[in-house]
């Protein structure tokens, strides 16, 4: 059987990612912070499918966990078909009044644990000449976004760092590709206090969005902006609008309430 690994599997995108690939029989390596929580989302799919189900309980916040993760497969003697760099999170509010804990915490998820994960995983692939990585970007990576400006920041970096390297690896029968959802119906917007904010749709369902990350991944996509018509609309305003133009217009938008 094929092997995906999936961080930030135990809720949301990541979980929905994990019933999808356990349904086309994929064994499943699910990494996120909570045993408890990839447990209940792994039992129930090694029951119902089959398969192997394996977890490796990791903070990747700190700075050695991507190589702990590394290890931890090197050491079950498995090989990563698919890794999916879904782990991420984000803040809200005005930058300056932020905490810049979290704002680095962020950086190192969001940007240098998937950095580290891919670099990881991707030579082992090289060396076989097949393999597959999704990272997990955003629709916010395409704008400069005030008060979720960090976010919207890395989410940037995983796009553009993800089409490079479908350009690189493409003759090899490698893809690389970023799937950027709009708001999703997860609990993304609980952990970035963002429940609050203006303009927040309930979004798409996380299963659609895999749905269609999926299918694009089997057709060698870069990357993919899946859901709702709004969410190409809005990727589509840089096109069309002077940057000064757009960052003004967005700023109310998104301010935080009195």
């Amino acid at each position: 059987m094929p092997v995906a690994l999936i961080t930030g599997a135990s809720r949301g995108i990541g979980a929905a990612f994990a019933q999808a690939l356990a349904a086309k029989q994929y064994d499943l390596i699910l990494s996120a912070r909570n045993q408890a929580q990839l447990q209940a989302v792994g039992d129930p799919l090694q029951q119902q499918y089959g398969i192997t189900v394996k977890y490796i309980v990791q903070d990747l916040s700190q700075s050695e966990a991507a190589q702990g993760i590394f290890q931890q497969v090197q050491a079950w003697g498995m090989t990563v078909d698919l890794l999916i760099n879904n782990a991420g999170f984000g803040d809200y509010g005005e930058f300056a009044s932020r905490d810049l804990g979290k704002f680095t915490a962020m950086i190192q998820v969001n940007i240098t644990a998937l950095v580290e994960l891919t670099h990881l995983f991707l030579g082992e692939m090289q060396q076989r000449q097949q393999g597959e990585v999704l990272n997990v970007s955003s629709i916010a990576g395409f704008l400069p976004m005030p008060y979720i400006s960090v976010y919207a920041a890395t989410k940037a970096f995983v796009l553009h760092f993800s089409e490079a390297l479908w350009a690189e690896n493409y003759g090899r029968g490698i893809t690389v590709m970023a799937v950027c959802p709009g708001p999703t119906r997860t609990e993304f917007f609980d952990v970035a206090e963002m429940t609050q904010a203006p303009g927040m749709s309930k979004g798409d369902a996380p299963e659609g969005v895999v749905k269609e990350a999926l299918m694009a991944l089997a057709a060698r996509r870069s990357h993919l902006v899946s859901g709702q018509l709004q969410n190409r609309v809005v990727v589509s305003l840089p096109r069309f609008l002077p940057r000064d133009v757009l960052v003004k217009t967005l700023e109310p938008r998104f301010r935080p309430p009195a």
